[in-house]
This record gives structure tokens, C-alpha cells and sequence, in this order.
């Protein structure tokens, strides 16, 4: 539930802080004090869209804190960590919400920086608002769908979840078959192309590395006398016997050698040294052997320069057409190949999936029979629970019918059309809330729809030893008893007053017959001063109380007439809860 909201700069308010407790809490006050702000502020926190307009003129920006009660509620409480912020240790989270003078927003949840939609998400869960405007959401078919399956209770819904997993599968499994259907002939050429394409690689048979090894090849075969020309210059400088230094470098090597190895008793240094030197001298007469045997093994070969040309030309058409280098070609082969095999399958696979719909076919038409069945049922309990209500709501004579109907269709929601109608008075006919309710009639079938479904949802917790806090949310309900007054007035405080014993119900009224049944009384009021008009909420009690119920009554706080009629409403209030 929510433990307190705290507001600063938002319209009229500069700045108040209100503790909401448990049970039926009504806020009241003049037309014009800012009552509506209060409500403006819940939606904030609430993940509503942020107005720059609804800042209070001459302030940088307006803040809304919000403090909610999320120990009963592990999903919301998984959210919040998921989000990355934290409960404090009582179980509470606060919520903050701010918005500049220049139309920038931000959100907090449990002290950590969140998108807003965050917090719609978690408002979902915590709090149920109506006003006029959720008064026409009922109007709505799939309001009213939603409201039956809600009111039919868990296991319907579990069947629901079913038949809406099966409808999603089914969904997704005839996209799929259309897309396979439908590309039948590309398909088709894709796998012509590829067969074709592996049919060359296939008779080309390239080699890992090949198209490497043969540009080697050819850059040697075609530079054979260059190669043979440096080689023996090489072979003649390390072991020649025409170089005109007078010796090559094998012979000089050897000679510096003999000459350290001879000085090598004076001085142990030189002797290391000469050891180096030979060291040397070995490598070069090795490399100057494998000089000689190059130049002997090289010859010039026509025919094998031309063969690797045309091995070559072979390689540079697969490159040219399916990767960079032979290895790209041979990763292309590989994966066409897999390809090629999902294509040829594409008939088994459609097989399958036809199947498979056929499958799912049964599996809704049976879920879809449970679901109206369900809805059937559920349609007629919640049509005697509302009309027994409207009954107490001085609406005698008038009764709430439930049809479910075939729908033009089925679809994710199942196969049938769902509508709330109204029968006024005996013999009247029956009216779609849509088309015929006036907005005092719809207001309390509203009142009785949303009793009858907290009442159901008390009475299922309460079988299942599970408190109706952890079930119900917050119910906010903003000047729902429009256009009703006298004894239906008080029966409407009275279904609130109900409503409130098994979750927290926060009501905004101008009527002293509601307000009468409160267990918190607040009061929004406004005042003129040198920074203009400012507004405050306080909470009455005792003859605070009566002084405001009678300002409700009469227009005047200090009338005894009034204030009588308001002590009388209060001691009614109390009887018969």
C-alpha cells in the first residue's frame, strides 16, 4: 500500500506531505484547492507523463516522493532489485519523481536513477486508479473481458495463459509456413545456384594453400636466370677461387682463424675469439655448398611454368566468384553445403509444421472451450454479485447482464465477444455500458464491479491463508460518486468503506454522505499570500471533522443545522459497516 507521499511545487501545492494509513482514506476540500493535484502527483509517481505545465509558477521544478509497501508484493520487490535499487529494511521502497520548470523528468526507485516506464511497470501491481476517464475504459469490450476473466479467478486464468501461449505458437508457426510457402520458387533457385557452385569447386578440387604455393612457383619458374645469377654470385664471393680480392670469404674466415687460434697462448681472450670466427667460417661453407646444389637443381621449365598458369587461372575463377583465397573458397563450399541440405529439407520441414498447426488447432478449440466456459460461468455470478450491489445503490429494479458471445473470430484473447449491458428498471431493455449508461449510472456499476471483484479476490486469499493485501492493489478512485447523492451517496461511502476492509481505498469526493465513512479524513485548502495562492493538506478529526463535513453539507462550517447533519451522518457511518 502507500505509506506517504510527500509534494513540493506541483500546481497550487508548494509543499505538503500526507500519510495515507490502511483502510478508506477521502481527501476533500473546496472546488479549485488543488484536490486533483494530490491525484496528479500519484500518477507521477506512477509512471504517468511528466507537464512542465503542472509546475508551480516561480519554482525551478516540482518533486513528488512517494513511499509504498512492496513486502507483500515479491514481484514488485524483484523488480525493484532487477532495477537496481533497494527496499529499506521495514519493506518499503520510495519512489521519486521529478519534473523541471523546462519539461525534463526524472525517476528514481529505491535510490536508483530508472526509466519511467519502470515505474508504470510496478504501478501495475500497486495501484488500480478510477475516474471519469476509467470510466470509459469500461465502456470498452476488452475492459470488460478483462474485468470477467479477472473476477473468474486463477484456474480460468492459468486456462487462459494456455490457450494464449497456444494461439502465440500457432502464430508464429503460420508466419513461418506462409514465408516458406511463398518463397517456394526462390528458394528453389537459391539451391540451383548452389549446386551449381559446388559442382565447379568440386571439379576445380582445390587444395588448402594451393593458390599460395603456385604463385611461389610461378614467381620462381619465371625468374630462373635472375635466381641462378645470384645465386652463383653469392657461391663465388663465399668459396669462388676468381675473386679478385685474393680469396673468398671461406678462405679469409679460415686465415683469421689460424692467426687468433696462434696467439691464443699469449692471451686466452683471442683463442675465445678464434673459436667464434670458426664457428663462422663452418656456416658459411655450409651455405656456400647449398648455394652450389641450388644453382645445380635450378633449371628453366617451360612446361611446368605454363601448368601452373593454367592451374592458377583455374584457382583465380573460384576466387573470383566465391571468396578472396582458395581457403575462403573452401569455407564457401562448406557452408553451401549446409545450406544446400536446410533448402532440400524445406518440404519435410512444411510437412512438420503443417503438423504441428494441426496439433494446435485441437489444443485451442479445446482451451478456447474451457476459456468460454470459464467466462460463461463467471458471467453469471458477476452479474448477480454487481446487480445485489446496485441494489444497496439505490438503483433497485436494475441488474447488470453478462453475454459472452461468439466472436466474429477467435483471437489472442479466445473465441468470444464479451458485454457488459444494463437493464435500467424492470422492462426496460438491456444497454450496452458503452452506448446507454449515463455517467451516474456507470459510475456506481463501476463502484459495484470493482467490489464484487475485491470482494471474490478476499474470499479466495482468504481460502487459500493468504491475507487480501497480498491479492488486491491500491484502489484510487477520483470523484466516482458524480451525479449520485442522497441515500445512494451514503450506500456508495458504504461499498467504499467495504471495499477498504480488504485492501487500502483512497477516495477523492465532494460528497459529505461518502466522506462520513472515512478512517482518515484529508483536507485540501488553499490560502492567498504574498508568493499567490498556495494550498496545504491536513488531516481532521473530531470536531476539525464535522466543521468540514458540514462546509460539504451546506456551504457553511459554522451552520448547527449543518454540523448536526453531520454528526448524524458519522454516527450513521458507523453502523451496519
Amino acid at each position: 500500500m502507500l505509506e506517504e507521499i510527500a509534494i513540493e511545487n506541483l500546481g497550487v501545492i508548494r509543499a505538503a506531505r500526507v500519510t495515507l494509513p490502511a483502510g478508506l482514506t477521502v481527501i476533500t476540500g473546496e472546488t479549485g484547492a488543488g484536490k486533483t493535484m494530490v491525484l496528479t502527483g500519484l500518477g507521477l509517481l506512477m509512471g504517468g507523463k511528466a507537464d512542465a505545465g503542472a509546475v508551480r509558477p516561480g519554482a525551478s521544478g516540482a518533486v513528488v516522493e512517494g513511499r509504498w509497501q512492496v513486502a507483500d508484493r515479491p514481484a514488485v520487490a524483484q523488480r525493484v532489485e532487477e532495477a537496481g535499487g533497494e527496499a529499506d529494511d521495514d519493506g518499503t521502497v520510495v519512489v521519486l519523481r521529478t519534473v523541471a520548470a523546462g519539461g525534463r523528468s526524472r525517476a528514481h526507485l529505491g535510490g536508483r536513477s530508472v526509466p519511467q516506464g519502470v515505474l508504470a511497470e510496478i504501478a501495475d501491481d500497486l495501484v488500480t486508479v478510477h475516474g471519469q476517464t476509467d470510466q470509459l475504459r469500461l465502456r470498452t469490450a476488452s475492459k470488460q473481458r478483462e474485468a470477467l476473466d479477472a473476477f473468474a479467478g486463477p484456474a480460468h486464468l492459468a486456462v487462459l495463459d494456455a490457450y494464449r501461449a497456444a494461439w502465440t505458437e500457432r502464430a508464429a508457426l503460420q508466419a513461418e509456413i506462409d514465408d516458406l510457402t511463398a518463397r517456394t520458387a526462390e528458394r528453389a533457385r537459391e539451391a540451383e545456384l548452389l549446386r551449381l557452385g559446388l559442382a565447379e569447386v568440386e571439379r576445380v578440387d582445390p587444395k588448402p594453400g594451393e593458390d599460395a604455393d603456385l604463385q611461389a612457383l610461378v614467381a620462381r619458374l619465371g625468374n630462373v636466370e635472375s635466381l641462378r645469377v645470384a645465386a652463383t654470385e653469392a657461391h663465388e664471393a663465399l668459396a669462388g677461387e676468381d675473386v679478385e680480392s685474393g680469396g673468398n670469404a671461406v678462405e679469409l674466415l679460415t686465415s683469421a682463424r689460424r692467426a687468433l687460434e696462434a696467439a691464443a697462448a699469449d692471451d686466452p681472450a683471442l683463442g675465445e675469439l678464434g673459436a667464434r670466427v670458426a664457428e663462422a667460417g663452418y656456416l658459411l661453407a655450409d651455405v656456400a655448398t647449398e648455394l652450389s646444389a641450388y644453382v645445380e637443381d635450378l633449371q628453366a621449365d617451360p612446361g611446368g611454368l605454363e601448368a601452373a598458369h593454367a592451374r592458377l587461372a583455374e584457382l583465380t575463377t573460384l576466387t573470383r566468384s566465391y571468396g578472396e583465397t582458395v581457403d575462403d573458397v573452401l569455407r564457401w563450399a562448406s557452408d553451401a553445403g549446409l545450406r544446400l541440405l536446410d533448402l532440400d529439407d524445406g518440404g519435410e520441414r512444411l510437412r512438420g509444421m503443417q503438423e504441428r498447426t494441426g496439433e494446435l488447432d485441437a489444443e485451442l478449440a479445446r482451451r478456447g472451450a474451457e476459456v468460454t466456459a470459464g467466462r460463461t460461468d463467471a458471467g453469471e455470478r458477476l452479474a448477480a454479485a454487481v446487480t445485489a450491489e446496485l441494489a444497496g445503490l439505490a438503483m433497485g429494479g436494475a441488474r447488470l447482464e453478462v453475454a459472452v458471445d461468439p466472436a466474429d473470430e477467435p483471437g489472442a484473447w479466445g473465441a468470444d465477444a464479451v458485454t457488459f449491458a444494463l437493464v435500467p428498471h424492470p422492462g426496460a431493455p438491456a444497454r450496452p455500458l458503452g452506448k446507454g449508461a449515463s455517467g451516474g449510472e456507470l459510475s456506481r456499476v463501476m463502484l459495484a464491479v470493482e467490489v464484487a471483484l475485491a470482494t471474490a479476490a478476499a474470499e479466495r486469499a482468504e481460502a487459500d491463508g493468504a491475507g487480501a493485501a497480498a491479492v488486491l492493489p491500491t484502489f484510487v478512485f477520483d470523484e466516482v460518486d458524480a451525479g449520485v447523492g442522497g441515500r445512494a451517496a451514503v450506500e456508495v461511502g458504504r461499498r467504499l468503506a467495504r471495499l477498504a476492509r480488504s485492501t487500502q481505498v483512497i477516495v477523492v469526493t465532494h460528497l459529505a454522505q461518502v466522506a462520513a465513512f472515512a478512517d482518515a479524513h484529508l483536507v485540501v485548502t488553499k490560502s492567498a499570500g504574498d508568493e499567490g495562492t498556495v494550498t496545504g493538506v491536513q488531516e481532521v478529526a473530531g470536531d476539525d471533522r464535522v466543521r468540514e463535513l458540514a462546509r460539504m453539507l451546506s456551504g457553511q462550517e459554522d451552520s448547527e443545522a449543518a454540523r448536526r447533519h453531520a454528526l448524524e451522518l458519522l454516527e450513521s457511518s458507523t453502523v451496519g459497516r
